[in-house]
């Protein structure tokens, strides 16, 4: 599926709702909110995401971010944090998408492909006709201890883009996006969305004039 003109902004590892605010009114159109993970940044407490979400206007999408890999603990994981959509971060071990689907009618389906070889290609045209999105990252599920995103790392973005051409939902691209290379990475890659954590933050901390300098970067693209 080809990209809208200007890819949809997802800002991840929001730890506030003073980080929230700041993401939509820079023109953020998705928030990500990170719940326990065996690595990375931005993990939170399943009743600050609760918090936050309970306060961000209906028209932005929230995110959250699970490395559970069965349903049912998905499943309730979503009731509790009360996010519209599901970023599952790791491969579903038990249960089925549909699962998902039948138990929470209006949450949205997003699998992350840790992109790093032609199966990722393989896995993505797989997955693809049964969820909502596809988030296309820079992680590793192989290492002893696993890195399912906030890597800050780019992957090929070739393969990022053949995945695009080859699948039937929007794309969302993650690793290491920062705003001197997003006019290459959308050149490249045409995602319908982007997603961002490390290249925009400072000291761990969203920071602002680099987000609004990213945005400045995609409206030249535009």
């Amino acid at each position: 599926m080809k990209a809208t003109t200007t890819p949809r902004v997802k800002v991840c590892c929001i730890s506030s709702i003073e980080e929230a605010w700041i993401a939509i009114n820079s023109g953020a159109s998705a928030l990500g909110f990170v719940s326990n993970m065996p690595s990375g940044p931005g993990v939170i407490s399943e009743e600050l995401i609760t918090e936050i979400t309970a306060k961000i206007p209906p028209p932005i999408a929230t995110f959250l971010l699970t490395s559970y890999q069965e349903t049912e603990a998905i499943i309730e994981q979503l009731r509790r944090c009360r996010c519209n959509t599901v970023q599952i971060c790791d491969r579903l071990l038990s249960g089925s998408y549909q699962d998902i689907r039948t138990a929470l009618t209006n949450v949205s389906i997003v699998q992350v492909i840790h992109v790093t070889d032609e199966r990722s290609v393989e896995e993505a045209i797989k997955i693809a006709p049964q969820v909502d999105a596809l988030l296309l990252d820079s992680g590793n599920q192989s290492l002893a201890i696993k890195k399912l995103g906030g890597t800050g790392r780019i992957h090929d973005w070739k393969l990022s883009n053949q995945i695009r051409e080859l699948v039937n939902v929007p794309i969302f691209l993650a690793g290491g996006l920062k705003p001197e290379n997003v006019a290459l990475a959308v050149e490249i890659v045409a995602p319908f969305g982007l997603d961002l954590c490390s290249g925009v933050r400072s000291q761990g901390k969203l920071d602002e004039a680099k987000l609004q300098e990213f945005f400045k970067q995609l409206k030249v693209l535009s």
